[in-house]
């Protein structure tokens, strides 16, 4: 506990911290204001469709921050740290744990950082606090792929510090990559274009059964990732 305590001082104490936080801030509350404000789909701007087009905006901001949390660990600096750390009585793999918890916890500050943003926007535009509709979206469109970027960039990380940056454009290019419609909460058009689908306005949030399949499959592969990843005895490379 000691442990992630120091490592969550060390990543929310800094000024990357607070400038990602202003820069997440800036462009969410523009995306909020130019395009949620007039609602996707012919839907309300406070619907679960409307609200995940604003997730699957701001989400390669919030890959691109979990990734530089996880640099902090597995930087050339960081690694010679490690022959220091190999001194200390600290179990290898709880040492990984807590540094993989103070990275799950400065993503999940980030995610609640632009979650607030959005509950702020309609309540003092619309009036509107029936926030609970919305956990459905967040937990589809948010959860899986954050998970799978920190699992992946765990494995990168320790390979080459460098795949970290490489691997941040990861979500950029899915946007404008043309995708299958499987993967389409990874580009955005899923929820622009499935709601026309339905053929009724406004309809309740659902997914089709391939879309839920791939968010499962990305939320699988980003817990195995961190599971087979963290260091089994002392002398072995840590995240």
């Amino acid at each position: 506990m000691k442990i992630y305590k120091y490592e969550c001082r060390r990543l929310l104490w800094n000024k990357f911290f607070f400038g990602i936080g202003l820069v997440l801030l800036f462009y969410g509350w523009q995306v909020l204001n130019r395009v949620t404000i007039l609602g996707v789909s012919r839907t309300a701007p406070f619907s679960p469709w409307s609200f995940g087009d604003y997730l699957s905006r701001i989400l390669p901001l919030l890959w691109a921050g979990a990734l530089f949390f996880l640099s902090f660990f597995t930087s050339v600096r960081a690694k010679r740290a490690d022959i220091l750390t190999d001194a200390t009585p600290v179990i290898p793999w709880k040492y990984g744990l807590a540094r993989c918890g103070a990275a799950m916890t400065g993503t999940g500050l980030l995610t609640l950082l632009c979650l607030g943003e959005a509950f702020v926007f309609y309540g003092w535009y619309f009036n509107w606090y029936q926030w609970e509709i919305l956990l459905p979206t967040v937990t589809a469109a948010l959860i899986p792929p954050l998970v799978l970027g920190l699992g992946s960039g765990w494995l990168l990380g320790r390979c080459r510090p460098w795949l970290l940056y490489v691997w941040m454009l990861f979500p950029f290019m899915c946007r404008v990559l043309p995708l299958p419609k499987a993967l389409g909460l990874w580009d955005g058009r899923f929820f622009t274009e499935y709601p026309q689908t339905l053929g009724i306005l406004d309809p309740v949030f659902s997914m089709p059964a391939s879309v839920i399949a791939v968010q499962l499959l990305a939320f699988a592969a980003g817990v195995l990732l961190l599971v087979f990843n963290r260091p089994a005895g002392r002398g072995t490379r840590r995240f």
